[in-house]
């Protein structure tokens, strides 16, 4: 935010109340839903919720879980550490790759609260620490979120078309979304051409700067460099399925685990809406579903903030000097 000389800062607009209350509102409905579901199977056991969820966590081998989940996030650490360094090296600064780390480290601190704006941390991480424009920085990360839509939708679609009578139908509308998001892909990029409407300025903002400067083969590659920790996500989750006592095949999960990812980035407490997708695609196994999601995504973001402690001394001393 800019100021003028001589007058104080503007003030920061707060959100509008509804809009703060928004994500615990998606998460009560979330978490609502969540509970009917593990009632109804808890009466068909002739059990209560709470007896049969509490059955479920007792049965867990938790050494063994610890040891797929804790080796997968130090992965994705780095698998997500190189998609920033490549993406800041294209289009903003030289950095490298040890530097990239603290900055990613320390952003999933914040990202506990909301993914995106753990990406609005880094934007301003690298504008005071390497001086890049802020308004380029943001460029950058919204490139990032660009590929990770596009990211996701190709995994999904390939896991569809693999497994297609077996996944749940609804998702047989994901390779429509897909041909419409190639079609849409195909126009943006000729517009950052200036192949089509070469008079629009648009184009020419700072925020859009990443995308202006991006040729089609780096959306590509950001798509190739990420696919290991999609893989690797299927691999272990599947694994840690298996330790709650329900079995499901790889083609599957590579169908459904980035439509789940997507519920992940909508905001909220304990990625409520990640969470409830699990029984919703398996709802006979509502209890074991739930407490799988429960701490199947929330370990992997509070590990990730761990990791960002790790680095939060020296991203701090960068930072102040």
């Amino acid at each position: 935010m800019s100021e003028v000389a001589g007058t104080a800062p503007a003030a920061r607009r707060k959100p509008a109340a509804w809009q703060r209350a928004l994500p615990w509102l998606i998460t009560l409905a979330c978490f609502s839903y969540l509970y009917l579901q593990i009632d109804r199977q808890a009466a068909r056991q002739g059990q209560s919720a709470v007896e049969l969820l509490a059955g479920v966590f007792q049965r867990v081998p938790w050494a063994s879980w610890l040891a797929l989940m804790i080796p997968y996030s130090a992965f994705f650490f780095l698998v997500d550490s190189t998609v920033v360094w490549r993406i800041v090296n294209w289009f903003n600064a030289r950095v490298r790759y040890t530097d990239i780390l603290p900055i990613r480290a320390s952003a999933y601190i914040i990202s506990i609260l909301n993914e995106q704006i753990g990406k609005g941390v880094m934007a301003v991480y690298l504008n005071r620490r390497d001086g890049v424009p802020g308004w380029q920085v943001g460029s950058s990360m919204l490139f990032i979120m660009f590929c990770e839509f596009y990211y996701l939708l190709s995994w999904s679609t390939l896991g569809v078309w693999l497994q297609w009578d077996r996944v749940n139908p609804v998702f047989h509308s994901i390779p429509w979304i897909a041909v419409a998001a190639a079609v849409f892909f195909a126009l943006w990029c000729l517009y950052f051409s200036a192949r089509i409407l070469p008079g629009s300025k648009l184009r020419d903002g700072q925020l859009l700067r990443a995308f202006r400067l991006a040729k089609p083969w780096q959306y590509a590659a950001i798509v190739l460099i990420r696919s290991p920790a999609l893989l690797a996500a299927v691999v272990v989750y599947k694994n840690a399925l298996s330790l709650f006592g329900v079995e499901v095949g790889y083609g599957e999960l590579l169908g459904y685990l980035p439509i789940i990812f997507f519920g992940a980035a909508v905001p909220g407490p304990f990625r409520a809406v990640a969470v409830a997708m699990w029984p919703v695609l398996y709802p006979e196994r509502a209890a074991e579903m739930t407490a799988f999601g429960l701490v199947q995504h929330n370990f992997f973001i509070f590990f990730n903030a761990a990791i960002g402690l790790l680095f939060l001394r020296r991203a701090n001393r960068e930072l102040i000097g």
